[in-house]
């Protein structure tokens, strides 16, 4: 039985499919047509995972859409209608947008992929969200915590899961509590992300890598724009906001009698902890006062979620946590579940915002819908699109790229770890990419975390962003308690996906200070020799040349695009930033001297 999920329309479009309740390939929209967070309906996606599969459309028995959207043409025409006039043109967009194509999101999925009627299902959208996490997870039961932006009406949900193995029992989900739009922390988490000079839905992982710089010096004042109950459950004072009927801005006045002047979009960001030479400058002052924003309303974010983690463990007594939905981004925040509350176990969908939807449609419907035992657990997110030796060859030499092919695999990894030990960087593609936002060894930059200079060189050389951004380590799953505060690191899946931030012993900071934060953290990825044989083996020789088994791992692409796929996005990456040697499988390709 083939089941193929999909998600688009609102964020990131994507792609999965299912054989037989065993996912095949999934694929986010944008690592085709190269534009960050297409959202437009995922063609290219679809196209790759029926390839993958060698099927055809026709084949599929079922598609399933990640949402009802008519549930949510019914909250924007009510919100709108209810804050008219302020929302009319809020109301003139939305329903454009709607009248456009939208609405015609069943018509446009029979026609494109030639199915009956009967052949499609929706699923609501936290429901997508909630069987994304749990049916990707090892786990006979679980609770559930889900937080977005908006969903249909939907977003923040607490329920509980339950898995059948052997055709013995039931698979279901039950989310026993939610919170509706207009109140939403994902929403709360944007307005300061635009306030602090970021783009919405695409800078959110910003305003965390700023707020270490800070103090929640404010958290008082982000309080005064939410009301929140012990349980975690809360209600944003909408005063303070203007999302529900502005197509321009989040915030309010109000919002800016507060906390004052918005940063300026793409200014230069420093602190006395970045330049302690330029303390006293008005500058430093400002920047500091935007880092203690961040800070606070990072810290108040985190706070929400582990009172909403202890009441669904309160209420569910389960010791297993699955989180779904935008917010389960939150790296930072992450960390702080896995160690502050009395789940012994939590794991987090790879793709945990819309695009993940696409695989949770899916997994819901062959197991709730169609009642079929559970086979699958996500144990790695490599899903998406290889190239093979022929592919990459024939690209090389189609553009006149000098070349070397190395067919042995160690002296490969040597000549990656010599590169890497000297001070360069290595552009690293190789098996399929990965599916989620971030790059786990497959489509990554490499470089050498010993270095101090290194987080400069490749922020300001490779990447082009911002030089406060941090990057991630990669270390060796059994190594990993020696150079994080990580207990169990084999059962902690979000660390496996870079999910998670944990802090890194002082006596091991000085030893990878290009990948240990300013705050004494790293964002990390564990790596096991089972589900990444060559990037463990890079990362193992690295560690037996230099002493230190840990990497610094970014993904392969340059500011403000989506992470490479095919060998020429490797190759044009190559080429406009200073990453030194590229390699594709077992061709290397080296900047000329």
């Amino acid at each position: 039985m083939y089941i193929l999920g999909i998600s688009c329309y609102y964020h990131d479009a994507a792609a999965a499919l299912l054989k037989d309740g065993m996912l095949i390939a999934a694929a986010e929209e944008e690592r085709f047509t190269r534009k960050k967070h297409d959202s437009g309906f995922p063609n290219k996606s679809i196209e790759f995972c029926l390839a993958q599969a060698g099927i055809r459309a026709n084949d599929l028995d079922y598609a399933v859409f990640y949402e009802k959207p008519l549930l949510k043409y019914e909250r924007i025409l009510m919100t709108n209608l209810a804050t008219y006039p302020t929302g009319w043109r809020v109301f003139t967009e939305s329903m454009l947008s709607w009248f456009n194509e939208k609405l015609w999101i069943k018509t446009e999925i029979l026609d494109k992929l030639h199915l009956p009627p009967e052949k499609l299902m929706f699923v609501e959208h936290h429901l997508s969200h909630a069987a994304s996490a749990f049916f990707c997870s090892p786990y006979n039961e679980a609770a559930i915590l889900t937080v977005d932006g908006v969903g249909e009406w939907t977003t923040t949900t607490l329920g509980k899961a339950t898995a059948d193995w052997n055709g013995k029992g039931e698979n279901k989900i039950s989310l026993f509590s939610d919170i509706r739009f207009p109140h939403s922390l994902g929403l709360l988490y944007s307005a300061f992300t635009a306030w602090l000079g970021f783009e919405v839905n695409d800078g959110e992982y910003k305003v965390m890598g700023m707020a270490p710089f800070g103090e929640p010096k404010y958290a008082e004042d982000v309080y005064k724009m939410i009301e929140v109950a012990t349980d975690g459950s809360f209600r944003l004072r909408m005063e303070y906001f203007d999302f529900h009927h502005s197509v321009n801005r989040t915030y309010s006045d109000k919002f800016l009698e507060v906390f004052g002047k918005a940063r300026k979009h793409e200014s230069e960001f420093f602190t006395g902890k970045t330049h302690p030479a330029r303390i006293g400058e008005a500058k430093t002052k400002e920047n500091q006062r935007y880092a203690d924003i961040a800070a606070s309303i990072q810290f108040v974010t985190e706070e929400i979620l582990l009172k909403m983690a202890r009441h669904v463990y309160q209420v569910t007594g389960s010791k297993k946590l699955c989180i779904a939905g935008g917010v389960g981004l939150n790296s930072v925040a992450n960390g702080r579940l896995v160690a502050e509350t009395p789940f012994e176990d939590v794991y987090i969908q790879p793709a945990a915002g819309d695009s993940g939807g696409a695989i949770g449609a899916a997994l819901y419907a062959y197991h709730v819908v169609l009642g079929q035992p559970r086979k699958f657990v996500m144990e790695h997110a490599y899903w998406g699109q290889s190239y093979s030796p022929d592919d990459i060859k024939s690209f090389l030499e189609k553009e006149s790229v000098a070349y070397e092919r190395i067919e042995d695999e160690e002296k490969l990894f040597d000549q990656v770890v010599d590169t890497i030990t000297q001070g360069r960087v290595v552009g690293w593609m190789q098996g399929r990419f990965e599916w989620g936002p971030r790059a786990l060894g497959n489509r990554s930059i490499l470089a050498d975390p010993t270095r101090a200079e290194m987080k400069d060189i490749v922020n300001t050389k490779i990447k082009f962003r911002e030089p406060f951004r941090p990057f991630a380590p990669v270390v060796l799953e059994e190594k990993s308690t020696e150079y994080f505060r990580l207990d169990r690191p084999q059962k902690h899946y979000p660390a496996r996906y870079m999910l998670l931030v944990a802090d890194i012993p002082e006596d091991k900071q000085a030893s990878i200070p290009a990948v240990t934060h300013v705050n004494g953290t790293g964002r990390l990825q564990t790596i096991k020799r089972e589900t990444n044989p060559w990037y463990y083996r890079v990362v193992e020789k690295f560690g037996e040349r230099s002493g230190v088994p840990v990497l610094l791992n970014t993904s392969f692409n340059l500011r403000g695009e989506p992470i490479v796929n095919t060998p020429a996005n490797a190759f044009s990456t190559f080429s406009r930033s200073d990453i030194d040697m590229l390699v594709m499988e077992k061709f290397v390709v080296r900047k000329k001297n």
